[in-house]
């Protein structure tokens, strides 16, 4: 079994690190600017470079490097699955390469505030998945050393408020869900069907109203993505609260890669039972009684 020091079983130093998290970015450029970098390449030039390290001990460092990435509330590289079991050292130098790395900064700002449509899918054949396997766990020192960490990157909160991205996600679920109930042999529900985030306004708690099979209302809150199935996803207090009145009916969808090939996970029940929720800002207002 690999650690946290990889596959050879020898901690990782600093340079061997820093020439990782280059290769790693140096494609991650590549990935927002639209590029498809040659992953196989790219590892085996820093095999050259690192030769007390292998490719599986790379491989899994290129994984760690996309956990981190998450934790600063960045997208990482396409392909590589988010590894927790990462160094101090490692979130050091990644958030040095994030807060250096101007041209990434640009090229992912640019795609997560580009415009978005709803794909046209066939079928829905292998749409849903499995929720995939947690990253961290409740009170993990790794979350605190990217918090006490200055270097932060907001891309995936900007993408949260990318609305045609959320739209676009809202109507294929629509379709997804109408499809459901067809398979179902319950068209009559699938008629029914409201997206009621735009029939009646963002403050309902949940995007559309479903149905189970059996006419069972089913309140249905989407977060879309276009980054890989682990990527956080900002939820409001009030869909928090609306999840946790209503456990038994209220289903967060979770669309992931949505710009090439979109798919989805469901957690039934509510947020706070399924999600570690982060309070990341508060809204402050002065109150009439302050003292100057």
């Amino acid at each position: 079994m690999a650690t946290e020091d990889g596959v050879t079983g020898s901690a990782w130093t600093e340079a061997e690190v820093e020439a990782t998290v280059a290769v790693y970015f140096q494609m991650l450029r590549m990935q927002e600017l639209g590029q498809k970098p040659n992953k196989a390449e790219h590892n085996r030039r820093l095999q050259q470079l690192l030769p007390a390290r292998n490719a599986a001990s790379i491989e899994y460092k290129h994984r760690n490097i996309s956990a981190v990435l998450i934790l600063y509330g960045a997208q990482p590289l396409t392909g590589y699955k988010p590894l927790p079991n990462f160094q101090r050292l490692l979130v050091e130098v990644v958030g040095r390469a994030l807060e250096r790395d101007r041209a990434l900064d640009e090229a992912a700002i640019r795609r997560v505030e580009t415009p978005a449509e709803p794909p046209l899918l066939e079928t829905f054949e292998g749409f849903v998945v499995e929720v995939p396997t947690p990253t961290v766990t409740v009170n993990d020192s790794r979350l605190e050393w990217v918090k006490r960490t200055p270097i932060k990157r907001d891309y995936l909160e900007r993408e949260s408020r990318n609305r045609s991205l959320g739209l676009a996600g809202e109507l294929l679920v629509m379709e997804y869900e109408a499809r459901r109930l067809h398979d179902l042999g319950a068209k009559q529900y699938a008629d029914r069907i409201d997206h009621v985030s735009k029939t009646k306004g963002d403050g309902l708690g949940f995007d559309i109203l479903s149905f189970d099979g059996d006419g069972r209302e089913r309140f249905i809150e989407v977060k879309t993505t276009a980054y890989v199935a682990e990527t956080p996803f900002f939820i409001s207090p009030n869909e928090v609260k609306f999840s946790s009145e209503q456990p038994d009916k209220f289903h967060l969808y979770r669309l992931f890669a949505f710009r090439d090939k979109p798919q989805m996970f469901t957690l039934p029940g509510a947020v706070a039972a399924n999600c570690l929720l982060d309070p990341v800002s508060y809204r402050a207002t002065l109150l009439g009684n302050s003292v100057g």
